[in-house]
């Protein structure tokens, strides 16, 4: 196999078998994965079992640079569809995942993506079950865009959702805001900060579960990614009907995020998170 993608890796043919095999199966390595048919295939019994509904979610990424203090585009990748599912209460079960590439990309650059989304997907507890590759032409896309979906499971009695912010609820945050928004403007180097900032690209399934093992009740959560505290908050309130009122002296942000925002003119409470 060749050191860099090549539009044959898309062909369909040798090139491309043998890049699925070597990168992708025995990476992911799981039964569905390895039998190399379609689709997945699930045991609707089984599932039943683990949960009452089903829940579903799909999303794209795309980060520059591909790695960041704190995480790469793969680990992204599989971190926000499980959050995605986690955010409804569901208990995130299997993904796919779909690379779009660039002609041209180094295979060593690709295998370490993969591993890490592997790496990710096992300490979520999900299993990586089908997936895609297409290669384009160079410049047609920045070096790798990636997709997944993901399935999961949601107890019976658990309902989450965006509409059921209530008067007199609290408004609880799990880390510090921003870290992930800054941490991607850092590492793109135009700014020369003292101190490194890490993204807080996390799985938050597990946190969840925990949250609702204590407090079943919970009704209304979301993972502050694009568009930050300000753009969830302000959804709650448009699909609630709820007014809010937020102290900004108790928001818990680093002084290292503050301090990029005041030099560039950005608000935190608007910058991403992913953990």
């Amino acid at each position: 196999m060749s050191d860099v993608i090549t539009l044959a890796h898309g062909s369909g043919g040798k090139a491309m078998e043998e890049l699925i095999r070597t990168v992708f199966v025995s990476t992911f390595d799981n039964s569905e994965l390895t039998n190399m048919e379609d689709q997945a295939r699930f045991d609707l019994a089984e599932l039943q079992q683990q949960g009452h509904r089903l829940a579903f979610t799909t999303d794209s990424y795309v980060v520059d640079p591909l790695f960041f203090p704190g995480g790469d585009i793969g680990k992204l990748a599989v971190t926000g569809t499980v959050n995605d599912l986690a955010m409804g209460g569901a208990k995130p079960l299997y993904l796919s995942c779909a690379f779009i590439i660039e002609e041209g990309l180094a295979i060593d650059t690709l295998k370490k993506v993969v591993r890490s989304m592997q790496d990710t997907a096992r300490e979520a507890g999900v299993s990586i079950v089908t997936g895609d590759t297409k290669v384009v032409h160079k410049g047609s896309c920045d070096k790798l865009f990636i997709n997944t979906a993901g399935v999961g499971v949601i107890a019976e009695g658990v309902n989450i959702r965006a509409q059921g912010a209530q008067v007199g609820d609290a408004i609880i945050i799990n880390g510090c805001l921003g870290d992930h928004g800054a941490a991607i403007v850092d590492a793109r180097g135009d700014l020369a900060l003292q101190n490194s900032i890490e993204s807080d690209c996390q799985p938050l399934n597990d946190l969840v579960q925990t949250m609702l093992a204590v407090c079943p009740d919970i009704h209304c959560l979301r993972d502050a990614t694009r568009g930050g505290l300000a753009t969830v908050l302000n959804e709650f309130a448009q699909a609630s009907d709820c007014c809010m009122q937020v102290d900004e002296t108790k928001l818990p942000i680093r002084s290292e995020v503050r301090g990029m925002c005041e030099i560039l003119g950005l608000d935190p409470l608007y910058l991403a998170n992913e953990g």
